[in-house]
């Protein structure tokens, strides 16, 4: 049991690992989507002049971004900048758009550096220190980038281009939407990010670039299942679960943060057969219909989805999204009319949470106690659901009085050093207990348990 939470905990990390070098540049992947789908000649503005912004972005650009992010992941910014160098060498000259050569440049090069910097520590002579610097970095990673150039991008090639012929027959074969069998379950356990952006959007954008759409932009986004699975609870449960479900449908639909569903089907671990019908029903239409995008939406919202779909693309989106709610619908509200009440949302999160206290041998009060100038949110990538309770957060003290705190959120495995207090999921504690500095982690199984803030909030004002 132990070796299995510990394999879990690893590929948690490698695949946030992966997600983190993408997630902070996603801004400039929906740039270069919007320029395709506006401009290209099938787009829905053709214009040649720029157009021409469409190929030195995606060949040169997306990857020494995602190339820089992998270095500064590993060694700050330093670790960037010859990471990035290292990836110019795979990118120039390639044929297709080297993102997986960015993922293995970008984090080799931070690590090279680090660990240069750490054998010459100390040991270079007053004065010198700004030209070992810069020349231990310049003579790094130009040898990496023409390491890469001569040997590491005809590997990477290759193996791009054979990951992408299976993906091909895997969607030629019809098997594509079996897929939802694995991305389904692995959403709920937070492995979303990791799918989306460390898997299928490489697949994907080396697939746009050659068919101008996608299929693999739309498997993981689709908002579809967790939709049914909240008009269900909203038709059909009891309790705070029912009254809950229209504000968490309005959030994820529209808003695309899909964390919000999670807490539903952990309630209730039979839901995750909705979730799996309805992904492999949604991405059964997109095939039938050879929907696709034309770049990963982000976050998954409908909004989103329509904005990345390529000129004269949006109903075959919309029906693989209606679809999919459809049969996720259809088969949650069978499970929940057997229990409607089941256990009640805050039920679980409270017995969660006294589990957790007792674990770490403190109570919430413990926790709290202290001067707070700082407190973080922090989920998977630090984006989505980390901002939403960051936000709901920060108009609780506002409408309690309280002054001089500030509220941020960050990924968890970079909690900044000056966190005070640290709000994370359940199943995110023990890597928040490794990358924060604070020992006062308090945990929650939904960011919008407002319930849980005003405790910490009274727990604050004594």
């Amino acid at each position: 049991m132990a070796n299995n939470s510990s394999a879990k905990a690893k590929i948690q990390r490698f695949g946030n690992f992966l997600s983190s070098m993408v997630l902070p540049n996603i801004g400039a992947f929906i740039a270069w989507g919007l320029i395709t789908a506006l401009f290209i000649p099938t787009g829905w503005m053709p214009n040649a002049y720029f157009a021409k912004l469409v190929g030195p972005m995606i060949t040169y650009l997306l990857p020494i971004l995602i190339g820089y992010q992998g270095g500064k992941l590993v060694y700050d910014t330093r670790g960037g900048v010859v990471g990035a160098i290292a990836t110019a060498g795979v990118v120039v000259g390639a044929s297709i758009p080297m993102f997986l050569g960015a993922m293995v440049m970008g984090p080799l090069g931070g690590w090279l550096i680090k660990k240069f910097d750490k054998l010459v520590d100390g040991k270079i002579p007053t004065g010198f220190e700004m030209l070992v610097n810069n020349f231990s970095s310049g003579i790094l990673g130009g040898g990496l980038s023409l390491l890469a150039f001569t040997y590491i991008e005809p590997l990477v090639a290759g193996v791009s281009t054979g990951l992408g012929n299976i993906a091909q027959a895997i969607t030629d074969a019809g098997l594509l939407p079996l897929i939802a069998i694995v991305v389904e379950p692995a959403k709920i356990l937070f492995l979303n990010n990791a799918i989306n952006h460390g898997v299928l959007s490489p697949l994907g954008i080396q697939q746009a670039a050659s068919a101008g759409k996608s299929i693999f932009f739309l498997l993981e986004p689709n908002p579809g299942p967790g939709l049914g699975i909240l008009l269900a609870f909203w038709l059909y449960a009891k309790g705070t679960a029912k009254q809950s479900a229209p504000g968490a449908i309005i959030i994820h639909f529209l808003g695309g943060i899909h964390e919000i569903y999670f807490p539903y089907v952990l309630m209730k671990p039979l839901l995750l057969l909705a979730v799996i019908a309805g992904g492999i029903a949604g991405d059964l239409t997109f095939v039938v219909l050879h929907a696709g995008l034309v770049a990963a939406p982000s976050p998954g919202s409908i909004i989103s989805l329509m904005a990345m779909s390529p000129k004269g693309g949006q109903l075959p989106v919309l029906a693989g999204v209606a679809v999919a709610t459809a049969v996720s619908f259809l088969v949650a509200s069978i499970i929940i009319k057997r229990d409607p009440q089941g256990e009640d949302i805050e039920e679980a999160q409270a017995k969660v949470k006294d589990m957790k206290a007792e674990s770490k041998g403190q109570t919430i009060a413990e926790a709290t106690t202290g001067d707070v100038k700082l407190i973080v949110f922090a989920c998977d990538a630090g984006m989505g659901s980390s901002a939403m309770g960051e936000s709901i957060l920060k108009k609780a003290l506002k409408d309690a009085g309280i002054t001089g705190i500030d509220v941020s959120h960050s990924p968890v495995d970079s909690i900044p050093g000056n966190a005070d207090v640290v709000f994370t999921q359940e199943n995110l504690y023990e890597r928040a207990k490794k990358s924060a500095k604070t020992d006062r982690i308090l945990t929650v199984k939904n960011f919008l348990d407002r319930a849980r803030y005003d405790e910490f909030i009274s727990q604050l004002k004594k």
